[in-house]
C-alpha cells in the first residue's frame, strides 16, 4: 500500500528523510564531544536537575542508550531524530502559516543549511529538545488561527493552547531558553489583528499552568539542592562591565554560522514580517518572528557583558529560516533566483568538507590545523593514561576539568576516576569513591594544569610524564600527568581548589 501524500509533502518527507539517514550514519562513527561524554555521565544517574541545566538531555540519552547501548549512536540517537522532525515542523509550519509549498520546502533546506544544524544537528547537547520543543509550541500555536487569520472553533482552539502549553514546558525541562517563550507569544498576541482578544480567554492562561506544571519538577529538584541550577545560570543575567567586543563577536559568528546570504533573506523576511503583520491574507511571519524577538534580545543584553557560546541561539534559526524562504519567494529576477540556489551550497558544502575530514585517519596532513583535533584519538590517550597509571602504582585517575573526565570515563577506565576542581557536578553516593590513603595520578591539559595548582590540595606532587593525544602538537592536545598523594582537604566532596566553597552535595 503506497503512502498517499501530495508531491509538496513527500519532497519534504524524502528530504527529512535522508538528512537523518546521514546524520544517523556520521553519529555512528564520529567520537562523542567533551559536553556529550559529560552528559553521557548525567544518563547513568537520572534526576530531574542536574548543575549545568534541565534533565531532559540526559532522559533522551538514556533512552537512545537502551536501544543501542553505551555508544555514540546510543547517545545521539533521539537527538538526531529530533533534528529530523524539527525539520519536518518547520516545513510544515511555514505551509500552515499561508506559505506555499515550495516555501515550506526551502525553509526545511535552509534551516539544516546552516552551520549549526547541518554540522550540530547530530549532537546530543540541551538544544536538540529545546529546539525541537520550541518549534512545537510555534507549531501548536499555528494552529490557534487558520491561514486567513480565522479562529478555529473554541473546543480545538483551547486544545491547541494546552498542546502548545505542553510543548513551552518541555522546552523549559530542556533548557531555560524556552522561558522566553513565554513573552514571545504575548508579544505576538499583542501585534497580530484581534490577538489581544485571546487574553480574555482561558486558552492561554491554561496553557501557561501547564507549562508551569512541567517545569515545576526541576523547581522542586533545585529548591531540594540549594538552587544551585538557578544560580548558575540566572547568574550570568546580572551584567558585570561592558565589553562591547562580544557584541561584535555575537553578530559575526551568528552570521557566518546562519551562513552570509540566508542572513540577507532573513532580515528581509523580518522586515516583511513587520510590514504585514496586520494583513490576514499575508504569510503570518509575526508568530516565528515575536516569538524569537524576547530571546534574541536577552542574547544581545548578554554580549554586552560576557561572551554568548556559538549555539545558544539556535532554537531561534528555524523561525529565521522560515522568514528566510518566504522572503526569498517574494524575490523576482534572475539575480534573486541564483541567490537562492546558492544559498544553502556553503552549509551544505562545509558540513561535507567537516565529515570527509572527520573520517581522515589521525595523525593526519593537516596536523594541527584539523578541525576535528578535539575529537579524535581519545582511545589511545585512555590507553597511554592506564600505562603511565600502572607504572606509577597509581590507584585512580584525576583530571581538572569536566570534558577530560567525561572523555576518559567513556573509554570504561579499569580505576577509579575522578574530576578533583566542580565536584558539584557529580554524584556523592557513586560506588566509584578512589582510595585517597594511595596515591593518584592526575592529569589534564598541560596549559591548564600546573604543579602548584595540585600542590594546594596535596602534599607530595611529583610530575611523571607528558602525553600527547591524536599525535598533534598543538596545545589543546599536550597534557601534563602528576603522581599525587596525601590530600590536604576531602577532595571527594569539596573538590580542590582552596577558591571552590562547599556544593550541594557536601
Amino acid at each position: 500500500m503506497k503512502l498517499a501524500l501530495p508531491d509538496s509533502r513527500r519532497s519534504l518527507l524524502l528530504l527529512v528523510l535522508g538528512l537523518t539517514a546521514l546524520r544517523l550514519a556520521a553519529a555512528g562513527t564520529i567520537h562523542l564531544t567533551e559536553d556529550e561524554a559529560y552528559y553521557r555521565l548525567w544518563a547513568q544517574h537520572l534526576q530531574l536537575g542536574y548543575l549545568d541545566h534541565p534533565p531532559m538531555i540526559a532522559w533522551w540519552i538514556r533512552a537512545g542508550e537502551a536501544l543501542f547501548g553505551d555508544t555514540a549512536l546510543g547517545v545521539r540517537f533521539l537527538p538526531v531524530l529530533a533534528c529530523g522532525l524539527n525539520s519536518w515542523l518547520i516545513g510544515d509550519l511555514t505551509r500552515r502559516l499561508g506559505a506555499d509549498a515550495r516555501t515550506a520546502f526551502r525553509a526545511a533546506l535552509w534551516y539544516n543549511a546552516t552551520l549549526t544544524v547541518c554540522l550540530g544537528g547530530m549532537l546530543a547537547l540541551p538544544d536538540a529538545p529545546a529546539s525541537l520543543f520550541w518549534t512545537l509550541t510555534l507549531w501548536a500555536l499555528a494552529q490557534v488561527r487558520t491561514q486567513d487569520g480565522a479562529q478555529t472553533g473554541p473546543r480545538d482552539q483551547t486544545l491547541w493552547w494546552l498542546a502548545a502549553g505542553g510543548a513551552a514546558g518541555l522546552a523549559v525541562l530542556s533548557k531555560y531558553s524556552g522561558l522566553f517563550l513565554a513573552p514571545g507569544v504575548l508579544l505576538w498576541l499583542v501585534a497580530i489583528p484581534s490577538g489581544r482578544d485571546e487574553l480574555r480567554k482561558p486558552g492561554p492562561w491554561a496553557a501557561a499552568v501547564i507549562a508551569a506544571a512541567i517545569f515545576a519538577v526541576n523547581i522542586a529538584w533545585n529548591a531540594q539542592h540549594h538552587w544551585i541550577t538557578f544560580a548558575k545560570q540566572f547568574g550570568r543575567v546580572a551584567p558585570h562591565g561592558i565589553a562591547l567586543g562580544h557584541v561584535a563577536e555575537l553578530i559575526g559568528e551568528q552570521i557566518l554560522l546562519f551562513t552570509p546570504l540566508l542572513v540577507v533573506f532573513a532580515v528581509l523576511g523580518m522586515r516583511q514580517a513587520w510590514r504585514e503583520r496586520r494583513d490576514p491574507g499575508a504569510v503570518q511571519l509575526m508568530l516565528p518572528l515575536a516569538t524569537a524577538a524576547p530571546f534574541a534580545a536577552y542574547l544581545v543584553f548578554h554580549s554586552l557583558h560576557d561572551r554568548v557560546q556559538a549555539h545558544w541561539p539556535v532554537p531561534l534559526f528555524g523561525a529565521f529560516a522560515i522568514c528566510a524562504a518566504v522572503a526569498a519567494s517574494r524575490l523576482e529576477g534572475r539575480g534573486w533566483t541564483i541567490l537562492r540556489r546558492v544559498a544553502p551550497a556553503l552549509g551544505y558544502a562545509a558540513a561535507a568538507v567537516a565529515f570527509a575530514i572527520a573520517a581522515l585517519p589521525a595523525p593526519n596532513p593537516l596536523g594541527a590545523l584539523d578541525p576535528t583535533l578535539a575529537l579524535r584519538g581519545w582511545p589511545q590517550f585512555a590507553a597511554q593514561v592506564e600505562v603511565v597509571r600502572a607504572r606509577t602504582g597509581a590507584a585512580w585517575v584525576g583530571t581538572e576539568s569536566y570534558g577530560v573526565f567525561s572523555q576518559l570515563d567513556l573509554e570504561h577506565r579499569s580505576a577509579p576516576l575522578l574530576e578533583l576542581v566542580e565536584r558539584d557536578r557529580y554524584w556523592p553516593d557513586d560506588p566509584g569513591r578512589p582510595d585517597f590513603s594511595r596515591p593518584g595520578l592526575v592529569v589534564d591539559l598541560a596549559r591548564r594544569m600546573k604543579v602548584f595548582d595540585v600542590e594546594r590540595c596535596f602534599t607530595s606532587v611529583t610530575p611523571v610524564a607528558e602525553l600527547r593525544r591524536a599525535g598533534a602538537p598543538g596545545r589543546n592536545q599536550r597534557y601534563s600527568a602528576f603522581l599525587v598523594s596525601g590530600p590536604k582537604r576531602d577532595v571527594w566532596t569539596r573538590g580542590c581548589p582552596d577558591q571552590v566553597e562547599p556544593g550541594i552535595w557536601r
